[in-house]
């Protein structure tokens, strides 16, 4: 019975993983195969760039980082990614329990043979292949676009490992908050509305904290926790911050857990 829930949650999410995967490797194809042109006129850009202010730069990650280098623009790039990432993951929160109870089916699944404990875990287990599928794309589209487009300048590959490491913890994190929020709400009858919020509430918060220049915004959005841009420039994880989306996902999953096992299901009556 666990398996069949298992099968059934990624059979549910085959088209989705499709479209994400192609968004993933159109936005890195598309942002990748400029890079040749950004490196051409390298000079220029650096210039126009000292004319933006700081805290502009900052809030779109062009702080310090040399764009006319691979991995310099990769850095920028690969916010992109996080953000359909992020809103995949969120989106794939939202719904795992919610999109059953908006239908009135949920009654159903917890009147078999099968505890809640093992329904919710089943369906984050397909929910977390889900993503893996997408983020092994991810990996692919990547090195194949840079090898393709960068005309033999050389990189460093181990900011690009890292960077492409962190994506794992990074959905997770979206995962588990937007499952954890879903159980929050009455009912989510459309779940793109509250991933939208979830992810680009996430990156907005990290762009207007560098803006303002509050260190505080920095601790609630991944964004943050896995900056490109820091990544790139000192070739690691800022530590306490990934930590900290660590800590996020077991105070979420431990939430949704408990959440779920008490909660009264909606019935057809």
């Amino acid at each position: 019975m666990k398996a069949n829930i298992y099968w059934f949650e990624l059979r549910q999410k085959r088209g989705s993983i499709l479209i994400w995967s192609a968004s993933i490797v159109l936005v890195a194809l598309l942002y990748l195969g400029l890079f040749p042109t950004f490196a051409d006129y390298a000079a220029v850009l650096q210039e126009t760039l000292k004319r933006f202010p700081p805290e502009y730069l900052e809030a779109f990650g062009m702080a310090g980082v040399d764009l006319s280098s691979v991995m310099g623009y990769y850095s920028f790039v690969f916010t992109f990614l996080q953000i359909l990432l992020a809103l995949q993951a969120s989106n794939y929160g939202f719904g795992l329990i919610a999109v059953e109870e908006s239908r009135m089916i949920s009654d159903f699944l917890v009147s078999k043979p099968v505890t809640r404990v093992q329904i919710l875990t089943s369906k984050l287990l397909a929910a977390f292949t889900a993503l893996t599928l997408t983020n092994a794309v991810t990996w692919a589209s990547s090195f194949l676009f840079i090898e393709l487009f960068r005309e033999g300048r050389p990189y460093d590959g181990r900011p690009l490992i890292l960077m492409l490491g962190s994506i794992a913890v990074f959905q997770a994190v979206f995962l588990s908050m937007g499952l954890a929020f879903s159980l929050l709400v009455p009912r989510v009858r459309s779940v793109t509305p509250y991933g939208l919020i979830l992810s680009f509430g996430g990156y907005v918060l990290n762009a207007f904290g560098d803006l303002v220049g509050d260190v505080k915004l920095e601790l609630i959005t991944p964004f943050r926790h896995f900056d490109p841009t820091y990544i790139v420039q000192h070739g690691a994880y800022e530590m306490p911050l990934a930590l900290l989306s660590v800590a996020m996902i077991v105070i979420s999953l431990a939430f949704s857990y408990r959440r779920y096992i008490y909660r009264d299901i909606p019935a057809v009556v």
